[in-house]
């Protein structure tokens, strides 16, 4: 059964909207995870745009399932990670004028670097997972790293989808990337995990995927949750993934 990790990332943007102490993420967390969350992700930019040094702590401390953060190659976060010590980390590109993560990490051209910091993160006993566009060679960088997983970046896949519709010659060649990047991954020994841009419309047809393990979503869950509340956001979510897997 593929899990789903909820990115609450967003629920810190509305906090930090106003500098308050609500909305929670620490509550968010915990209604996430009664509606049948599998995990729950948040990014510790380095600009601390959303997620703060204490919301970190205080996942690790209050989570009943596991944690996933995301986060940039950098010193500073990397020395914040081995402290916490979460279940996963996630490394991504960042850069400080982007609204959100823009395409994936380049493992390859970055290999030497890169591999430091999983070995010192795996030998922590942190579980390392690389945030990459569908490509096999950037598939391969991150099996050559030792890298536990991948994240595949779904963010073209998305556009593509609503943009052009599920049968466009665009939408098609963007799945068949993810498809083959997919079965490269789970040829190379990797975890399959997906992300980025997925939501109610377009979930489906990733469900369809073998061996994937993992989507991780969350603007299209918090923004739901306006509406709907957040444990039914969730359970929604969880319901379609279940419908659509094979």
């Amino acid at each position: 059964m593929i899990k789903l990790g909820i990115n609450i990332d967003h629920v810190a943007t509305l906090r930090q909207a106003r500098k308050e102490e609500f909305p929670s993420v620490i509550g968010a967390a915990a209604a996430c995870e009664k509606a049948g969350a599998d995990g729950i992700t948040v990014h510790l930019r380095e600009d601390r745009r959303h997620i703060q040094d204490r919301d970190v702590y205080g996942l690790r401390e209050s989570l009943r399932t596991k944690l996933n953060l995301e986060m940039a190659a950098s010193p500073e976060i990397v020395r914040i990670a081995l402290d916490v010590k979460p279940d996963y980390v996630c490394l991504v590109p960042e850069k400080r004028q982007e609204l959100t993560t823009e395409g994936g990490l380049d493992v390859d051209g970055q290999k030497k670097k890169l591999a430091g910091i999983v070995e010192r993160l795996r030998a922590s006993g942190i579980m390392v997972s690389m945030f990459i566009d569908p490509d096999i060679k950037q598939v391969g960088a991150c099996a050559q790293i030792k890298a536990d997983c991948v994240e595949l970046h779904t963010g073209r896949y998305a556009e593509f989808y609503k943009k052009f519709g599920k049968s466009s010659k665009e939408f098609k060649g963007e799945f068949k990337r993810i498809t083959e990047a997919s079965k490269k991954a789970v040829d190379s020994g990797l975890i399959l995990n997906a992300g980025h841009g997925l939501d109610y419309d377009n979930v489906g047809p990733v469900c369809q995927i073998k061996k994937m393990n993992e989507f991780n979503i969350g603007f299209s869950i918090i923004a739901r949750a306006v509406f709907t509340g957040l444990e039914n956001a969730v359970v929604e979510m969880k319901n379609l993934i279940k419908q659509n897997e094979k």
